[in-house]
């Protein structure tokens, strides 16, 4: 799924560089142009959440992330500190110059799944490689779930109750 690629440097004695390659720079030396002065790695974390927020901007889209996932993401939400679960569902492989992403998505009742997951596709791949310069070889989509027009959302119904409580 990811393919990595390897620089070779020129041969010795040679003074000649393989084909493909980038010149190196040295330290001081103005010559190399600055996109080959140094190495810039992006974690994975940083993937899954462009490609979560990326995702969650097709309108059919209710939720990421399966049952489970979902309720513990409500769970984690409520603990101080917990995080907002931007990356809930979402699962990446980044490698060098390449990223593959996997979702786990739930729709909208009568949204068209077969188009809802072209619109996040390319949605996501526009923005991760906008945002990051990595090749998106695959963007995966598991429907898992359809979100009814009368269906509370998990934890919604808990809130409402606590509310009721307090006021």
């Amino acid at each position: 799924m990811t393919e990595t690629t390897q620089r070779r440097n020129s041969a010795p004695g040679t003074g000649k560089q393989d084909a493909g390659t980038a010149p190196q720079g040295r330290r001081g030396d103005g010559t190399a142009p600055p996109e080959v002065r140094g190495s810039t790695a992006i974690a994975d974390t940083v993937v899954a959440k462009i490609a979560g927020m990326a995702a969650r901007e097709i309108p059919e889209v209710h939720n990421l992330g399966g049952g489970m996932t979902r309720a513990f993401g409500a769970v984690r939400q409520r603990v101080p500190g917990g995080g907002t679960g931007v990356t809930q569902g979402v699962k990446v492989e980044v490698g060098e110059r390449q990223a593959a992403v996997d979702l786990d998505v739930v729709v909208e009742y009568g949204a068209a799944i077969a188009d809802t997951a072209a619109d996040i596709r390319t949605n996501v791949i526009n923005a991760v490689e906008r945002m990051t310069g990595l090749e998106v070889v695959e963007v995966n989509i598991a429907v898992g779930d359809v979100h009814l027009p009368n269906e509370e959302d998990e934890g919604e119904g808990e809130s409402e109750q606590e509310s009721r409580r307090v006021a």
